[in-house]
């Protein structure tokens, strides 16, 4: 194992931002927010053009990342290594499988020291491949770029592509013609990126964004059209939903669906009708979710209804979609929740999850006969790729572990038999002998059992002494996949244990387990990652004091809250893009997300009850007087979903109220948003800078 010790000079004085005395009420409570301010009143502006930022903000942000720069001095040449070290393990000129569709096969690449992908295609044949679109190309000349969807046209003539060059989600989707390689006139702002082509490839579907960058307008281009008068097909009213697009397997139709985080609607488009109109499946019903698919005169529907709250899957008539049509067709079994149904011409195709344990269910349409793709390791990441072809009997799934690189394999429905397509190459070389990995049950207050996902290396002594990197989310029913992740390799060949803690607020042990996470039970996903580490420290795996807790964006908030409640269990905190200012937030109606998240967190200005449970666990308002863990903030200037000001008030407000440890520290990058740096080496060097916090807290700081 690699034994660096890192050598910082002492620790600079941090800078002091400003508090501006600031004061609100709200359900009769006087709030107290000091640093308010920092959220730029043109906040909509810098979304689309960052030097629109106020001058007095910007001198802020630069100090603090002038400071993040002094703190992690003298260890830039480490931070090369471990970038050299993590780029080493990829592929550099890595391609997925082909996914055939008619005659052709597409496929994703990238050219070696590329940083976007190339998107290509070659005959089915196996003939010579052509290059649709080059992402380095495209990325020339924008600091930021990150391409979104890449969707050939069902007669295979033309790709309407996407692309974000401001890291705050808007994209502009353009149309390639493929005989040609030049991009028609059809230019199309302010998208979520995915489109939907029309059946007779005479156009396509998108979903507009508002001006509060809400997905709220499905609208139909026609090629050649002014965009500016393409037709509305379906315009939701109710903030609180967004709208997507999809197609059904079958391709047979295109699906709108508008959702929250517990209600869901879809409208089925006849995609053959290039004037088609939308028809309702089920009205939306609180809390009813559904998603569906086709299969000659029937809709397969996933859902929760009947008190199917793992789910269930149902039949209805394409004719009489709706509710009271719905017959069972795999019925509720509790416990085994259902995450997706895909339909093929004679087999249905389910993932489910089990105790926080994935498999695959093939199901013979004519007959009912199930088999079940499963594997013995105590825990693994599965998933299932339909790809293109809905007249086929090759399903491709995907599989790997902590320590096991990712497999595609596809497997022949009618003679049962699996093909290995792509083992992942780690080029520096890997063995999976070298390391273990586990499944820890950590106990909750309550005594609900909380999984843990663990990998270190074999000759790791699990005596208390290894650090350890204890990642979290447990927000939106996300569960955290046990799948091979090459770049924690860099702290894993270091010494470290690196840990999943399966949290409530996921959906590892389904259903119930987001349930119990979320709103009034929010307290239960910080208790279950507290659980976690000392569950951890019981078992030899580490010491308290020698944790650095993991998380971002939703699991950024996880971060903001532990470190209130446990500070003494964590050396150090790594917390990126973190929703810490959930209170202010949830208050704010007129941010992107607040309403479609009221469902997940509350609404805490028209429920009493909410606010008081937001406010009892915000990060930003809970900060106390005491010695804090040192803390690391990652975030983005244009990010639409946790704004820069969230971090920059949280990290102000620690520093202000705290009573020793720390450091706390700050990095912003005033060039992208929510998902950082899109170049896949360029977000390597955000990864390094991580992980040299990550031991600069076990090794301790200079002060």
């Amino acid at each position: 194992m690699k034994r660096e010790r890192l050598s910082p000079p002492p620790l600079p004085p941090a800078p002091s931002i400003p508090a501006k005395a600031h004061h609100y009420e709200v359900q009769g409570t006087r709030i107290r927010d000091d640093y308010a301010w920092l959220k730029a009143e043109n906040w909509k502006e810098v979304l689309k053009d960052p030097e629109a930022l106020p001058p007095e903000i910007r001198k802020c942000l630069e100090r603090e990342n002038a400071y993040a720069e002094q703190v992690f001095k003298g260890t830039e040449k480490f931070q090369e290594q471990l970038v050299a070290e993590m780029r080493g393990r990829i592929k550099e000129d890595d391609s997925s499988v082909p996914a055939p569709d008619g005659a052709y096969a597409y496929f994703t690449r990238y050219r070696e020291g590329g940083q976007h992908p190339l998107v290509g295609r070659m005959p089915r044949d196996g003939a010579a491949e052509t290059i649709m679109l080059d992402g380095d190309k495209e990325a020339e000349g924008y600091a930021f770029f990150d391409l979104g969807g890449a969707d050939h046209s069902p007669d295979h003539r033309l790709m309407a592509w996407s692309a974000d060059i401001k890291g705050s989600e808007y994209f502009t989707i353009r149309v390639r013609d493929l005989t040609t390689g030049q991009d028609l006139s059809d230019v199309i702002d302010r998208t979520s990126g995915d489109v939907v082509w029309i059946g007779d490839s005479s156009g396509f579907f998108y979903v507009e964004l508002d001006d509060n960058h809400r997905p709220v307008r499905v609208r139909r281009h026609i090629l050649g059209a002014n965009p500016d008068r393409d037709e509305v097909i379906y315009e939701e009213e109710d903030p609180g939903f967004f709208v997507k697009v999809g197609a059904t397997q079958s391709n047979a139709f295109v699906l709108i669906e508008a959702s929250d985080h517990e209600t869901s609607e879809v409208w089925l488009l006849d995609r053959a009708d290039p004037a088609a109109q939308p028809r309702l499946v089920e009205k939306r019903t609180p809390r009813l979710q559904y998603d569906v698919e086709h299969h000659g005169s029937d809709l397969i529907i996933l859902t929760n209804a009947d008190g199917a709250e793992d789910f269930k899957i149902v039949t209805a008539p394409v004719a009489t979609p709706q509710r009271a049509h719905w017959r069972d067709l795999v019925p509720y079994r509790p416990g085994i929740m259902i995450l997706f149904v895909v339909a093929l011409a004679r087999h249905l195709v389910r993932l489910e999850r089990e105790d926080a344990k994935p498999r695959i269910v093939l199901r013979e349409i004519a007959s009912g006969w199930e088999e079940t793709i499963a594997f013995p390791e105590d825990t693994y990441s599965l998933g299932a790729d339909p790809g293109y072809e809905f007249d086929t009997d090759v399903i491709r799934f995907r599989y790997s572990s902590l320590k096991t690189p990712g497999e595609v394999i596809d497997y022949d429905l009618r003679t049962k038999s699996r093909t290995l397509r792509k083992r992942q190459e780690v080029p520096s070389g890997h063995n999976p002998d070298d390391y273990v990995t586990h499944r820890l049950m950590a106990t909750a207050p309550d005594g609900e059992q909380v999984p843990v996902s663990i990998v270190h290396r074999r000759e790791v002594h699990l005596n208390g002494s290894a650090p350890l990197m204890l990642y979290g989310y447990g927000s939106y029913g996300v569960s955290m996949p046990a799948g091979f992740r090459t770049n924690i390799l860099s702290l894993v060949d270091r010494g470290f244990v690196y840990a999943i803690a399966h949290i409530r607020g996921g959906t590892e042990k389904g259903w119930h387990w987001y349930l119990d996470g979320k709103r009034e039970h929010k307290i239960n996903t910080f208790t279950d990652f507290i659980a976690a580490g000392e569950a951890l420290i019981a078992a030899g795996y580490t010491s308290r004091g020698r944790i650095v807790a993991h998380g971002g964006s939703a699991g950024g908030m996880l971060m903001g809250a532990v470190a209130n409640m446990a500070p003494d269990l964590f050396a150090g905190i790594v917390a990126e893009v973190p929703f810490v200012d959930v209170l202010n937030t949830m208050l704010d109606a007129d941010l992107p997300l607040t309403p479609p998240e009221w469902p997940e967190w509350g609404n805490p200005g028209a429920d009493e009850a909410a606010f008081r449970t937001i406010l009892s666990y915000s990060p930003y308002d809970n900060v106390k007087p005491q010695a804090y863990p040192a803390i690391l903030s990652l975030a983005g200037l244009t990010d639409p979903r946790v704004t820069y000001w969230e971090p920059a008030k949280w990290v102000a407000k620690l520093r202000a109220t705290m009573t020793g440890g720390g450091p706390i520290v700050l990095k912003l990058n005033m060039e992208a948003g929510h998902g950082g740096a899109a170049g896949r080496f360029d977000r390597l060097e955000e990864v390094a800078l991580a992980y040299t916090f990550a031991i600069m807290c076990v090794e301790g700081f200079h002060d």
